[in-house]
C-alpha cells in the first residue's frame, strides 16, 4: 500500500501501480464499513471517462457489496453529477471514481459520507480500517442503477434568466466526462456554442485537461479569436473547474471571476459571505468588502471549502484554480457546467463584455499558478521551513501553506495536496516588485530544496 496515496481530501494515484484490484476491493471493504458504522446504506459510485475506470468501478462495488451496502450506480459522467445525485436523490454518500485533472494513467476516488465530503480524519479512519482488515462483512447489498442526467438538466436551468440565447461562446471538455452533459444543458436553454473535446476519451489524445495550465488554454483562446466569440470557457477531465476565456482570447484567472460573480451577487444578496483562497489575489477580497460583502480567506482544497462554506453558510466560494461553488440556488458543491450557466447568465444581462466588467478593479502584477516538481516525502518540511523562516520578518498567513505580505505585494508556497509539487504564487503593484518577491522566494525555497 502506498501510503501517500492517502490525501487532505480525496485517495489518488497512479491506476496501475497503486490500485490494482485488491487495493480497490478492500477501499470499498473500508467505505462500506465506514459508513455501515454511522448507520449509512445507500450510497451512489460514478466515474470517469478514463481507460482504468471501469476496473475499478468493478472492485470497488464488490468490496461495498460485500459489507451490505446499497449501491446505486450513476454511471459515467463529471463529479458534479455524482454530487447532484446524491442530494437529488437523498442519499447517504457517493464516490466519484476519477483522476480529476491529472494525467491519463492516473485515476482516484472523490468521496463523500451524507451531502457532505469525506476527508481530512475521515481518509485517515478509511486508512485505518483497510491496515487493519477490520471490514464488516454481511449479505444483503443490492446494486440498482440510476441515470440522474436529466433531472440534473432540469435543476440546473430550471432558473437560469437569460437576456438573450444567441451567446457567441465555446467550450473545450478536453474530452473529459463533462462534455456530453455540458452539450445536453446547454441544448435544454437554447444555447448553442461552439464544441471542443466534448467527445469523451479517456486517453485525453488533444491536450491535458487542465484549465489552471496555460498551454491547455491555447486551443480554445485561438478558437475563441478565429471566430470572434464572447468567450470560452475549459473544463478539466471531472468537469469540476472551469477556465474562462474571454474576447480578447486571454484568460480570467479563477479570483478576477469571483469579483465578477461576487458584485452580481451581492446585488441580490447585501452583506453575503463570500469565500476565497490563499491563492487568490488581495483585490478579490478587497473587492467583495467594497461591495459590501463579507470575504474570507482560506484553505485550498474542494473539500476543505465546502465544510467552510457550510459553517460560515457563505453563499459563494472560489479558488485560482476554477472550482466555483454556489450556494445561493444551488446545492454548495464545484460544478464546472452550472458555473458556465451562471456566467452566461450575467453576461446575457450586461451590455459590456465579461474582461470591461474588471475595468476598475485595480491593476495589479501576478503569476499564475506556479508549479515546482517536490516529492511527496519531502514537500510538506519544505512549507515548514519557509514558515519559520519567514514567520519573525513578515506578516505571514499560514493556514494553508505560507503566504507571506511583502511591501508592495506578496508570495504564496503551499504543499499541493493531489500532486507531487509545490504550489508557488505571486502579485505586486508593479512589474519591478514582482520579480524582486518572486526572486527572493525562489532563492530561499531553493536554499531549502539543497540543504
Amino acid at each position: 500500500m502506498n501510503p501517500h496515496v492517502f490525501r487532505q481530501y480525496d485517495i489518488r494515484g497512479h491506476a496501475e501501480r497503486d490500485f490494482d484490484d485488491g487495493f480497490v476491493r478492500a477501499l470499498g471493504l473500508s467505505l462500506g464499513t465506514f459508513y455501515s458504522q454511522r448507520g449509512l446504506r445507500r450510497v451512489a459510485v460514478g466515474r470517469d471517462c478514463r481507460l482504468s475506470s471501469p476496473r475499478l468501478y468493478d472492485a470497488l462495488c464488490a468490496g461495498l457489496l460485500e459489507t451490505g451496502l446499497n449501491v446505486v450506480d450513476v454511471g459515467i459522467g463529471p463529479t458534479p453529477l455524482l454530487y447532484f445525485a446524491v442530494h437529488h436523490l437523498d442519499l447517504d454518500g457517493g464516490i466519484q471514481i476519477t483522476g480529476s485533472h491529472n494525467p491519463p494513467d492516473e485515476n482516484g476516488f472523490k468521496m463523500m459520507v451524507g451531502k457532505d465530503s469525506l476527508y481530512g480524519d475521515d481518509i485517515i479512519e478509511l486508512r485505518t480500517i483497510m491496515e487493519a482488515e477490520s471490514f464488516e462483512r454481511t449479505s444483503g447489498g443490492a446494486l440498482e442503477t440510476v441515470d440522474p442526467a436529466p433531472a440534473y438538466v432540469n435543476k440546473t436551468t430550471a432558473d437560469i434568466q437569460l437576456g438573450r440565447r444567441d451567446i457567441r461562446f465555446a467550450v473545450d471538455a478536453g474530452n473529459g466526462a463533462g462534455g456530453p452533459l455540458a452539450l445536453e444543458t446547454f441544448k435544454a436553454l437554447g444555447l448553442n456554442p461552439v464544441a471542443m473535446l466534448c467527445e469523451m476519451d479517456g486517453t485525453f489524445p488533444v491536450h491535458h485537461a487542465d484549465p489552471t495550465e496555460p498551454e491547455t488554454l491555447e486551443m480554445l483562446q485561438a478558437r475563441v479569436l478565429e471566430d470572434g466569440l464572447e468567450l470560452g470557457f475549459a473544463y478539466d477531465g471531472d468537469a469540476d473547474r472551469v477556465g474562462v476565456i474571454d474576447a480578447r482570447g486571454e484568460v480570467i484567472w479563477g479570483d478576477k471571476l469571483m469579483i465578477i460573480l461576487s458584485r452580481a451577487l451581492l446585488e441580490k444578496h447585501p452583506g453575503a459571505t463570500i469565500i476565497g483562497e490563499v491563492k487568490c489575489s488581495q483585490t478579490m477580497y478587497d473587492d467583495i468588502e467594497a461591495h459590501g460583502g463579507r470575504g474570507i480567506l482560506w484553505k485550498t482544497g474542494h473539500s476543505l471549502i465546502k465544510a467552510k462554506m457550510k459553517e460560515e453558510h457563505a453563499l459563494l466560494a472560489g479558488e485560482m484554480s476554477g472550482h466555483i461553488f454556489f450556494a445561493d440556488r444551488y446545492y454548495g458543491f464545484d460544478d464546472a457546467i452550472y458555473a458556465t450557466l451562471r456566467i452566461l447568465e450575467i453576461v446575457s444581462q450586461s451590455d459590456v463584455p465579461l474582461h470591461e466588467m474588471l475595468s476598475d478593479v485595480p491593476k495589479t502584477f501576478a503569476t499564475p499558478e506556479i508549479r515546482v516538481e517536490c516529492d511527496d516525502a519531502h514537500k510538506f518540511g519544505l512549507v515548514r521551513k519557509m514558515v519559520d523562516h519567514y514567520r519573525p520578518t513578515h506578516d505571514l498567513v499560514d493556514i494553508d501553506g505560507a503566504r507571506i505580505q511583502f511591501d508592495g505585494g506578496w508570495a504564496l508556497v503551499r504543499a499541493s495536496n493531489t500532486q507531487p509539487v509545490l504550489v508557488l504564487r505571486f502579485e505586486a503593484d508593479s512589474e519591478q516588485q514582482l520579480a524582486s518577491i518572486r526572486g527572493e522566494v525562489e532563492s530561499v525555497l531553493g536554499r531549502f530544496r539543497n540543504d
